[in-house]
């Protein structure tokens, strides 16, 4: 609890017990008059100063100034009682609103403690503690157990567990080795580490994270924009609807001028929109702080809002669906066993640092013995010829074997193949894939079962790689062979295939997919751990490298819409109908107490139900 929220709950404490005195000790005259005025002043000094300020800065159609008229209008009318209990329970909603809002900036508050307090820097042969805005690029930090890793840099000694919870939700740590690359605001957990700085703070992932997630509330939603546009005409449109229940009734009737005053007065306190101000801003921000519980940054509640429209969902394939990194998926052997042909192509393919021999040596598992391998000879194009164990060896594509009239199975599989030759005889083929995600079918499947119409996977890959991949994955549709440019055009016309109200989503890796993500309703950038420019290119950004993230953030964005149309629907109704029993006399001070402060405090309960999303981790 802050200073502020500890400060006004004495003051309602104190202000209501006077006036449980006031009310069990009836007193009458001055007594009395003071006893509720000091009440008052008590517990409502700073919201009469609120808007006697608002006031002379041209503000005067706020909930202070309805408050401050109600409240003592009905102390000038003798109605002492009432003019301080709707002050006193007036506060106790503001207390209860300021509350709330601290318990949803807790929801983002792991990514607001992952700001660094210091850096232990390597100076003069001294460790010395920085602020860590004093750390230059190329400097040495050691990072001792428990500590956070204070700026972006590369592991020159050292070796440990690291902790990327508050970046990524995911409880898994991560192993760190001399010449990885870690990311500020993570916890390393076991050994100490010795690290060269890559970026100055204000440049690092930390600093960026927190610059989004501070300015998040800047990007309203239609629905916030809507209750800001409508708490702009509604409030003068009540005080004048209150001036003149005030005065025209009685003008006509002839009845006493303090009867219509008071309820008046009671119109003032019942059309308060707090409810609504307070509740759906607050809808949205617990929303994205529940976002970023799982590793999710949304970088405003328009966007949150987009998501709960989304009919269709495109994905790049390298880097999204797949790993973007190859392995062997096929070993076909003719004439010898498949370890010893696999054996055959890590000793052939050793020299070279291309994914495709990286993969094959992966596969293979153990350390080459370079001392087998003889007079390497690459022909460009075609592959490698080398000499193992005294014995030729061909590793490369087709074209290889048809240059060096070799007789051989044709693979049909999708994929890079690699076709071994051992002494002019065909000894089998290695194919070679881009991996599919272990997240990726139940991404989409999670999708598909959340109401999202169309899947749709665009690739510069060739058109049988392509459809393999969305085959396996269950995609409603794929368009390969693309360049960059033709998958702007894929988007465009996709665009036009959804609803007036619906969002077209795009998920890439955020370097190369920048005009895409733009030109979507709401660009979303994978595993963008440590990635400036999925940070910078999109709207929305998944820490980790888990698809099915995407679903998880689209329930959020539902249930957070769902909760604000909840919340201004009920709030709505019952001003509504209390006003127009306040206007007839049939309602009281107490139940423009309820239509205010009672409404207030349902909304905002409802609204806090936007930051829970335990079964969404689960999913």
């Amino acid at each position: 609890m802050t200073k502020k929220q500890k400060s006004l709950l004495t003051r309602i404490i104190i202000a209501a017990v006077l006036f449980i005195i006031g009310m069990v000790f009836p007193l009458e005259g001055v007594p009395q008059l003071i006893l509720y005025l000091v009440c008052y002043i008590v517990v409502g000094w700073d919201i009469v100063w609120k808007a006697v300020t608002n006031i002379l800065h041209g503000q005067v159609f706020d909930e202070n100034f309805l408050m401050t008229i109600a409240t003592i209008g009905a102390l000038i009318l003798g109605e002492y009682s009432e003019g301080v209990a709707v002050m006193l329970f007036y506060q106790v909603g503001e207390w209860f609103q300021s509350y709330a809002v601290s318990k949803s900036r807790k929801s983002i508050a792991s990514l607001m403690d992952i700001r660094p307090d210091y850096a232990n820097v390597e100076r003069n042969g001294k460790l010395v503690s920085v602020d860590p805005d004093e750390v230059q690029i190329g400097e040495t930090i050691v990072v001792k157990p428990g500590e956070r890793v204070p700026l972006d840099g590369t592991v020159l000694k050292g070796t440990s567990a690291m902790d990327t919870s508050a970046l990524t939700g995911e409880s898994m740590p991560r192993e760190i080795e001399p010449g990885m690359d870690v990311i500020s605001g993570c916890i390393n957990q076991t050994g100490i580490l010795t690290i060269r700085t890559t970026k100055e703070f204000g440049e690092s992932t930390v600093a960026k994270i927190l610059n989004l997630v501070e300015n998040a509330s800047d990007k309203k939603g239609k629905t916030e924009n809507f209750i800001t546009r409508f708490a702009r005409y509604y409030t003068p449109i009540v005080v004048f609807a209150a001036l003149a229940l005030a005065v025209i009734p009685p003008l006509i009737t002839g009845q006493e001028f303090i009867t219509w005053i008071y309820r008046a007065l009671t119109f003032l306190v019942i059309s308060c929109p707090c409810a609504l101000v307070i509740s759906i801003p607050l809808s949205f921000f617990g929303g994205i702080g529940g976002a970023s519980k799982c590793g999710v940054l949304v970088k405003g509640s328009n966007y949150l809002e987009a998501l709960s429209n989304a009919e269709i969902v495109v994905f790049d394939k390298t880097g999204t669906l797949t790993k973007g990194s190859f392995a062997v998926s096929e070993i076909h052997a003719a004439g010898m066993k498949e370890n010893a042909l696999l054996e055959l192509a890590a000793y052939a393919e050793d020299y070279s640092n291309h994914p495709i021999s990286q993969s094959i040596k992966k596969a293979y598992g153990k350390k080459v013995d370079t001392s087998r391998i003889h007079d390497v000879q690459e022909i460009a194009g075609h592959g490698v010829r080398a000499i193992i164990d005294g014995k030729t060896v061909l590793a490369g594509n087709a074209k290889l074997m048809v240059r060096e009239n070799i007789k051989y199975t044709v693979c049909n599989s999708i994929g890079t193949v690699v076709y071994l030759a051992l002494d002019g005889k065909f000894a089998g083929y290695i194919v070679i894939e881009d991996q599919i995600k272990e997240d990726a079918p139940a991404a989409i499947k999670l999708l598909k079962e959340g109401g999202i119409r169309q899947t749709v996977m665009l690739t510069g890959d060739a058109d049988a790689v392509g459809q393999k991949v969305a085959s396996r994955l269950g995609l409603d549709k794929a368009y390969t062979e693309l360049l960059p440019a033709d998958k702007v055009d894929r988007v465009e016309e996709l665009l036009r295939q959804t609803s007036e109200k619906g969002k077209l989503v795009f998920v890439g890796d955020g370097i190369n997919d920048a005009p895409v993500l733009a030109r979507a309703d709401v660009g979303i950038a994978m595993g963008a751990l440590g990635s400036d420019a999925a940070i910078e290119a999109a709207d929305v950004v998944l820490m980790t490298d888990e698809p099915s993230k995407i679903s998880v953030v689209m329930k959020i964005a539902r249930k957070t819409l769902r909760i604000a149309h909840q919340n201004i629907v009920f709030a709505l109704a019952v001003k509504f109908l209390v006003l127009g029993l306040g206007a007839l006399g049939y309602a009281s001070m107490w139940a423009a107490v309820f239509a205010d402060v009672g409404v207030s405090v349902i909304a905002i309960l409802n609204a806090i139900r936007a930051m829970s999303v335990r079964k969404y981790k689960q999913s």
